[in-house]
């Protein structure tokens, strides 16, 4: 619980202000909007809502269907602000909850619903931002927040099932590395012991074994150290222009992974450009949007070099086809859709291709690594077993013999 200051003005007009102790801002506002007060401003005290909180704290589901039934609303002639105190009240996240009160809050007060929006950058992107302020200057804001929940739903749904598909390898590789862990740590010395004790030479695998455990025995400390040192080194690397460059271009030329990661992004741009250039957004910020939006420096690279040729009165298919990132298909469908005036749709039509093209190469992917896996493991742990059981064989036969 926190103390927070708040400022309001009841039914009558009259200011009112005073403190108030509560888990959040959003609940101060919801308790004193439920007294007849219209809180304009809420500071001071502990926000409970956000503690714990990692990234935004709004999943992409949630303000898909935020969207949509604010789109709804709109549609069916509600207020703006009526539309956003429903839709605030009924969150049940906190995090989500609170940010909806302050943006109504801004509203009330004169603010535009872009500017209000985009003030909170973490959870409203550029992308929804721009095309909510294109809605409200065109007087479509119902059909804008359509689209963009079409979009985000989209998006979700691609990105759920390429992590599912991601789970299973990641899952299996965990547990392999764990397990080898403790076997080189708990159960290899037991065996080792053991093979002291009965004396003699022990066969090539046992003994590679057996050196394995007991490099890790001395040095678990060193390797954990090392496996974050890695991480962190690449994080920080990934986080410099040159380093992000450097390792997306890898990305982009890995086998099985490396045609995913550059139809996603196709998929991404496209789709993004051609919601953009729906809504009434100019080409030239519909570009320097999805530029940050494409997921992968190299492209976004691209998209920006194109963006310079077409400022100076280029078309759009010609410079995207010059830098040699995006596929002859996808430049010549633009030139087209350039061409007849509809490059809203063929760029819809490009992302659906590409999203269909992804689908299939991650349920391929998913097929193939899954019986990979198991053989994998499987492979890994009868080596193990045959090595450690080998210099036992050999004790049974000389005895036999």
């Amino acid at each position: 619980m926190g103390e927070f200051q708040w400022t309001g003005t009841n039914r009558q007009g009259r200011t009112l202000n005073g403190t108030m102790e509560a888990k959040s801002r959003a609940e101060v506002k919801e308790l004193l909007e439920s007294r007849g007060v219209t809180v304009t401003k809420v500071k001071g005290g502990f926000d409970m809502s956000t503690f714990g909180v990692i990234g935004s704290g709004v999943k992409s589901k949630e303000l898909a269907t935020f969207t949509r039934q604010f789109s709804v609303m709109i549609n069916a002639g509600l207020p703006l602000v009526g539309c956003l105190q429903i839709l605030g009240r009924q969150q049940d996240n906190k995090v989500f909850k609170n940010i909806i009160l302050e943006v109504t809050s801004d509203v009330e007060k004169g603010g535009t619903l872009a500017e209000s929006l985009g003030s909170h950058k973490k959870v409203f992107s550029e992308l929804y931002v721009n095309m909510v302020a294109a809605g409200e200057q065109g007087g479509i804001l119902d059909t804008i927040l359509l689209r963009l929940a079409d979009y985000l739903e989209d998006a979700a749904s691609l990105q759920s099932k390429i992590k599912s598909a991601m789970m299973y390898p990641v899952v299996v590789l965990v547990v392999v590395l764990v397990a080898t862990l403790a076997m080189l740590l708990f159960v290899i010395p037991i065996f080792q012991t053991m093979f002291e004790d009965m004396g003699g030479e022990l066969p090539a695998m046992t003994q590679m074994v057996v050196d394995m455990s007991e490099f890790v025995q001395n040095y678990v400390v060193f390797i954990l150290l090392g496996i974050g040192a890695i991480i962190f080194g690449y994080n920080a690397y990934y986080k410099t222009k040159s380093g992000e460059r450097v390792i997306d271009t890898i990305k982009l030329s890995l086998p099985v992974f490396g045609p995913i990661n550059r139809k996603m992004s196709i998929a991404r741009f496209t789709r993004t450009l051609g919601t953009l250039t729906a809504s009434g957004v100019a080409i030239l910020d519909g570009l320097n949007i999805t530029a940050k939006t494409s997921g992968n420096r190299v492209i976004s690279d691209a998209i920006m070099k194109a963006r310079v040729s077409i400022s100076g009165g280029e078309n759009i298919a010609g410079p995207l086809e010059a830098s040699g990132v995006f596929p002859t298909m996808v430049t010549q469908m633009i030139s087209v859709g350039e061409e007849t005036g509809g490059l809203d749709e063929m760029l819809v039509k490009v992302a659906d291709f590409y999203d269909e093209e992804v689908n299939v190469l991650v349920d391929g992917m998913a097929s193939t690594i899954e019986p990979l896996m198991i053989v994998f493991l499987g492979g890994f742990v009868g080596f193990l077993v045959v090595a450690m059981y080998l210099p036992i064989f050999d004790m049974i036969q000389q005895v036999g013999g």
